[in-house]
């Protein structure tokens, strides 16, 4: 019984680090798509920037 429960640890142990892995890459990947589309937001802000003014569309 003991002997079947640590030829199993090492597969546990993959299949976690497997998890692990996919977890990460898929919020990496999320963030990439939030940093694109903040591009895109700033994007169309520095373009269409008032004429009069400061010329800032930002309130900082």
């Amino acid at each position: 019984m003991v002997r079947r429960l640590m030829n199993m640890v090492p597969l546990l142990l993959v299949l976690l680090l497997a998890l692990i892995l996919f977890g990460a890459g898929f919020a990496l990947k999320a963030l990439w798509f939030v940093a694109i589309i903040v591009l895109v937001v700033w994007l169309v802000g520095f373009i269409a920037r008032p004429k009069g003014g400061s010329g800032r569309w930002y309130r900082w």
